[in-house]
């Protein structure tokens, strides 16, 4: 492998099966980073960018493949389940397993540097890994956070599912229906926790998660991407507009306080949260936050910035 001080590590997000990469190595078959990560990793490279995507998997589990249509097998190298974050559990406990594999990048790898660059959950994964190194003062150094349809506020599509925010909140549009009675069914299949901490009562409620991460990313350029194709007239600012799963004011973090994260740069597409929804509603994958051209370069641009 080749060995770089300095790299990009791509973090996927809830309910996503994502294997272990390199900047030399993807997958043998499939996507060669799953369907999250292919497209920016793909791209990435192509600038000069050397890239890692981290393991995540449903369960306390290595990765083995994921047989999806839009799945891999034949990963470079399969991850123990400790250095494999738990994309269906806990936030904390998926930023300890992230944390680990970032060490194990240093450790073995030789990484000095990280830009992370967090895709849905991927994004507070990647805040609480960032927390658990400084907490124990690990040398390896975070550059810069992006963050591709985070929910920094909540997921309201799973506040609705979940019960805890009312459906007049979907403004009776057929295909927001659609993705929360979807998003019901997955979280009674999947979910070990994640469905109850992307929620704005557990994220952003005085003394909740956002507060409890104090000043973790004092210091630390943040980038936040946000999706808005699905609009209404008049829709509530909670959920509207929203790029299938978060809204565009959760992807900005809109009014969350300055001590959890400041300075940030904030961006806008006309995209859905993922390839997912893009094949759901008939529209090409550049139109996927992780696939799209454009923001492909505000990653660019966010890193050379740092």
């Amino acid at each position: 492998m080749t060995r770089s001080r300095r790299v990009v590590v791509m973090v996927s997000g809830g309910g996503a099966i994502s294997p272990f990469t390199t900047p030399t190595s993807g997958c043998a078959t499939g996507l060669s980073a799953g369907s999250t990560d292919t497209g920016m990793r793909e791209a990435l490279l192509g600038a000069g960018v050397p890239v890692y995507t981290s393991p995540a998997n449903i369960g306390r589990l290595p990765v083995t493949n994921d047989p999806d249509i839009n799945g891999f097998d034949g990963q470079p190298e399969q991850l123990p389940a400790e250095l494999t974050v738990n994309a269906a559990g806990s936030i904390d406990v998926a930023g300890q397993h992230l944390a680990a594999f970032l060490r194990f990048l240093a450790d073995r790898e030789g990484v000095v540097e990280v830009d992370l660059l967090g895709h849905s959950m991927g994004g507070l994964f990647s805040r609480a890994a960032i927390r658990e190194l400084r907490a124990e003062g690990h040398p390896l150094r975070v550059r810069s956070l992006t963050t591709l349809g985070t929910p920094w506020l909540g997921s309201f599509i799973a506040e609705v599912a979940g019960g805890y925010a009312d459906l007049s909140l979907a403004a009776d549009d057929p295909g927001t229906e659609t993705i929360i009675n979807e998003f019901k069914v997955l979280l009674a299949d999947v979910s070990q926790g994640a469905g109850w901490e992307v929620t704005t009562q557990y994220l952003a409620a005085p003394g909740g998660w956002n507060d409890r991460q104090g000043s973790a990313l004092e210091g630390i350029p943040v980038t936040m991407v946000g999706g808005e194709w699905f609009q209404v007239a008049n829709g509530d600012a909670h959920a509207w507009p929203h790029d299938g799963l978060v809204s565009l004011s959760s992807a900005l973090a809109t009014g969350i306080d300055p001590q959890v994260v400041q300075p940030r740069a904030t961006h806008v597409f006309n995209d859905v949260h993922s390839i997912f929804f893009a094949d759901q509603f008939g529209l090409p994958w550049n139109q996927a936050l992780t696939w799209n051209p454009a923001v492909v370069q505000v990653v660019l641009d966010a890193i050379e910035a740092a």
